[in-house]
């Protein structure tokens, strides 16, 4: 593994534990050019999974920027970072799951919705108005009607 301070070729594993959700292996490593220490995480990848966008552009399935969409709809909210990392976990074990390579960016919308709504009412609502568009308040009012969170929504849940 790469040094990222100073580029080294070659680090030492000075400790490896499984990570929270048992779904990666955590190291912690140490660059014996410059004394850096930093952390690495290996998880397992069933295959390779393409995103195929609504413009029928492809890329690849990047773990980082869905962890960088939830935190945005879960930014000040009460949700510990482990079920955060759990529900990631989830999502790709599901996209994996799915048997194909090519997987619609619809498709991973609709997965990170479920797993939303499941954890918290405000960042489900959060996130599909970017998913879904939302350009008026009438959109939210739509939405929050069909999925019957109005109340949770008053409530402050």
């Amino acid at each position: 593994m790469r040094c990222p301070f100073c580029g080294h070729d070659e680090t030492q594993v000075k400790d490896s534990r499984p990570s929270e959700d048992g779904a990666a292996i955590r190291r912690r490593r140490l660059c014996p050019q410059c004394e850096g220490r930093f952390t690495t995480f290996e998880r397992v990848q069933l295959r390779e999974l393409t995103i195929v966008k609504r413009s029928g552009r492809r890329s690849p399935f990047d773990r980082d920027k869905l962890a960088r969409s939830l935190a945005i709809a879960l930014r000040k909210r009460p949700v510990e970072p482990e079920r955060v990392e759990r529900m990631i976990s989830v999502i790709v074990r599901q996209l994996e799951s799915m048997g194909e390579t090519e997987i619609s960016s619809s498709a991973v919308g609709e997965l990170v919705m479920k797993q939303l709504k499941q954890l918290d009412d405000v960042a489900y609502v959060r996130y599909a108005s970017v998913y879904r568009d939302f350009k008026e308040t009438e959109d939210f009012a739509r939405f929050l009607g069909e999925e019957g969170l109005s109340e949770a929504v008053d409530e402050g849940r």
